[in-house]
């Protein structure tokens, strides 16, 4: 029999790089595997191998200060439920991302699983409030409990601000599978009002231990290959689907929908209508996500900033006028002074600190309104690895300046919660069409290659100033490898990079544009805007690259302008998951159209 450990501690720690290595080092030696999750704020772990090794591994931790009372949940399984031994250095031992909520030091008032049952024989008003993953939910919960529409831990604060006013004034116990989430949910709801609220010691795990079923419907959902277990701790035939991760009871896998590694009851369908259905759906959320867009509402945004092992044993004021000099001594002295600049646990420090190599600090920007951007953003394509989408002009894809929430990026995340989508290609902000996301880190490292070697081929429709004499033509200026001011390139015949775009002019019209077909060779930033420049047809509306080979003073449009005439129109590309060459082509804009006719379909 193998023995699976559950535990966590919330403590002040420090170190984290030496102990990641030793207990990583120690694991391995003890035959154990799982995951070890550290962080400023304490440890988290989910381990499984012999108990001798399990007890090892426990003692070595309880030894640490601050972890000395650190407690497992342990329970026992026919085989291994890990495939690998991780230890991993976090931000935090369980993700909420709110500031100030403080375990440590503030920890939240408990309720022993003895006292939850005896207040459940008595009939005791209350509220039982299940802060799992919906998802989680399913395999079972306490009877009459609560139910959040939680996608994620994240979602916990919006949640919460939907509940009614009234609950403030009730006594609420909330719980979750081993404790960890309560210990942020009850400090959070007590910032929030609630005058009566308890985290049940040791979650549902512990509950089990103690008194088995009693007022409890079905199974606990776990983060490992057993999937549920009951009452008694023991492993159920429960499992989880390949496709959608949903639960699936005994009962739900004999269903002939349910096809191991390929479907069940909830996702199977065929593969048309799963494309269209999935399509539809994320577009409808998208809709949901950007209705009140999340930047216009004023929040603190923090801008990471890394320490590179160069600047290790600077001041931190030295390391960031090594990384950002264009913002001046004196702006960060005054950020300094202002108490703006953070570490990771979001603590003002000194303009005179120390910083390390891999430290993380934070530059926070407080109640920022960030600008309007265009929300017209289109799911065109999903499927297990890749998303791709079509991309509106005057919309970031990513965090930076002025622009957070107001991202694609983080739309994105919102979107396909719990899914990361990783980007694997750049498109500036003012550029409309084609976004390739991918799902996985694995299948992001098959993707972003392709890109970064110029094996994808990119097919984009520009209307550019003036007429070009010729109806095929090619530039080839090589492109400056530092920015100028507001992020813009030059073109640097000393010492740029090697850049190619093909040309095709597809219309030529009389009030003075040509629309092209154009074919970037490679992917340097500004590339196809900065080669029109060089030639002297700057795009049509390029705020930043101007006519008589000027340069602008905006960086990014506002819905409001008009738009900028660069559109990403075509890519084609080997799928990561099947290998295969695929072909995707977004919608063209009403810019795109031949004067007198049709919005044209080839070049």
């Amino acid at each position: 029999m193998v023995t699976n450990a559950a535990a966590y501690q919330f403590a002040a720690l420090s170190d984290l790089k030496p102990l990641r290595a030793r207990l990583l080092g120690l694991s391995k030696q003890l035959g154990l595997k799982g995951t070890i999750l550290l962080s400023l704020e304490g440890v988290n772990l989910f381990v499984a191998g012999e108990a001798a090794a399990v007890t090892t591994l426990l003692d070595t931790l309880r030894a640490i200060p601050g972890l000395q009372n650190l407690t497992a949940k342990l329970s026992l399984s026919d085989g291994q439920p890990f495939t690998r031994m991780l230890v991993r250095i976090k931000k935090e031992i369980i993700a909420f991302g709110v500031p100030d909520i403080d375990p440590v030091n503030a920890p939240a008032p408990r309720i022993t699983p003895a006292q939850l049952k005896e207040w459940l024989d008595e009939g005791r008003p209350m509220v039982l409030l299940d802060t799992r993953n919906d998802y989680e939910v399913r395999l079972g919960t306490f009877k009459n409990a609560q139910v959040l529409p939680l996608h994620h831990f994240r979602d916990f604060p919006a949640v919460v601000s939907e509940l009614p006013e009234a609950m403030k004034e009730r006594t609420v116990v909330t719980f979750c599978t081993g404790g960890i989430r309560c210990e942020k949910a009850v400090p959070y709801l007590q910032s929030k009002g609630y005058k009566n609220v308890f985290q049940l010691d040791g979650g549902i795990l512990k509950y089990f231990e103690d008194c088995g079923n009693a007022h409890y419907e079905g199974e606990c959902f776990v983060f490992d290959h057993r999937v549920g277990v009951d009452p008694a701790l023991r492993e159920t035939a429960s499992t989880q689907c390949f496709r959608c991760k949903t639960p699936l009871t005994e009962l739900e896998q004999a269903d002939p929908r349910y096809v191991p590694g390929e479907s069940c009851p909830t996702c199977h369908q065929s593969d048309d209508e799963r494309t269209r259905g999935c399509t539809e759906a994320r577009n409808r959320a998208m809709e949901a996500v950007v209705r009140v867009l999340p930047g216009s509402l004023p929040q603190d945004n923090f801008r990471p900033l890394c320490v590179p092992n160069r600047c290790a044993g600077m001041s931190a004021i030295d390391f960031l006028m090594t990384i950002l000099p264009h913002s001046g001594r004196g702006a960060w002295e005054t950020l300094f002074g202002q108490g703006l600049i953070l570490d990771d646990r979001h603590a003002a420090i000194r303009a005179d600190t120390l910083v390390k190599d891999g430290q993380r600090l934070l530059h926070r920007i407080p109640a920022e309104v960030e600008p309007e951007v265009s929300r017209d953003v289109r799911v065109l394509h999903e499927d297990d690895a890749v998303i791709v989408v079509s991309k509106p002009a005057s919309l970031p894809v990513h965090s930076g300046g002025r622009y957070h929430r107001n991202t694609l990026q983080h739309w994105m995340e919102e979107v396909f919660h719990p899914w990361r989508p990783r980007a694997v290609h750049r498109l500036d902000a003012n550029t409309s069409g084609l976004m390739v996301f991918a799902k996985t880190r694995q299948h992001a490292s098959r993707l972003q290659p392709q890109f970064a070697q110029g094996t994808v081929e990119k097919t984009y429709r520009a209307r550019i100033q003036g007429h070009p004499k010729q109806d095929r033509f090619r530039c080839d200026l090589p492109i400056g490898q530092e920015p100028r001011d507001l992020g813009l390139r030059d073109i640097d015949l000393s010492d740029g990079l090697a850049a190619s775009t093909e040309f095709e002019v597809v219309d030529r019209e009389a009030g003075g544009t040509s629309l092209l077909t154009v074919r970037p060779l490679t992917g340097r930033t500004n590339q196809i805007r900065l080669h029109c420049w060089a030639l002297g047809h700057p795009i049509v509306g390029d705020p930043s690259y101007l006519p008589d080979g000027k340069f602008g003073e905006v960086q990014t449009l506002l819905p409001s302008d008009p738009p900028m005439h660069l559109h990403a129109w075509k890519l084609a590309f080997v799928h990561p998951g099947t290998r295969s060459k695929v072909c995707f082509e977004a919608p063209l804009p009403a810019w795109a159209s031949i004067p007198g006719g049709s919005v044209p379909t080839t070049a």
